[in-house]
């Protein structure tokens, strides 16, 4: 991916993944972390069970748009399943996480914004604990949060190629 100009062009299947046995696989599109200024943007394979992280609210809106598959949308002490197509709008300062759900695997994209100073808190809260998706306690540390997890790996999900190329339309 050359980035020279400012603008570039990649295909998401071969760009960069991470993958963490807990929290997913995911894509960032930046080729550096904070290269994109005001927003970040990326995709998710979750498995079922599987959330994308911890439970969290923050300063800064997110959006969630599921491909492919299921995934349940824990919001503020709510359950919502969201199917292919659904999207999610979230502004700042809602309790949420995505859980993989169905029977397979789920690819979302993930779009949040990105304020100049970083607010996030962690509550322990019974809908995110059932789903395994809370933190021990309350906190505002992600360090603290994340403690008890191992960091990702450099590795693309093996379902990905699948998903990716299921192509396909939005219902109509």
């Amino acid at each position: 991916m050359s980035t020279e100009q400012g603008w570039f062009v990649v295909n998401a299947g071969e760009t960069p993944w991470r993958t963490h046995d807990r929290f997913g696989a995911s894509c960032r599109f930046e080729a550096e972390p904070g290269d994109f200024p005001d927003y970040g943007i990326n995709l998710r394979v979750l498995r079922p069970g599987q959330p994308n992280c911890l439970y969290h609210r923050e300063n800064a809106q997110e959006d969630f748009l599921v491909l492919r598959g299921e995934a349940l949308l824990l919001v503020d002490g709510e359950e919502r399943l969201l199917r292919a197509w659904d999207f999610a709008h979230l502004p700042e300062g809602t309790d949420h996480v995505l859980v993989g759900a169905g029977d397979g695997p789920c690819l979302v994209l993930m779009v949040g914004a990105r304020p100049a100073e970083e607010e996030l808190f962690y509550p322990r809260a019974e809908v995110a604990v059932r789903h395994g998706a809370a933190a021990e306690e309350d906190t505002p540390s992600a360090e603290q949060a994340y403690a008890p997890y191992e960091r990702p790996r450099d590795e693309r999900p093996p379902e990905l190629d699948g998903l990716l190329r299921q192509g396909g339309t939005a219902p109509s």
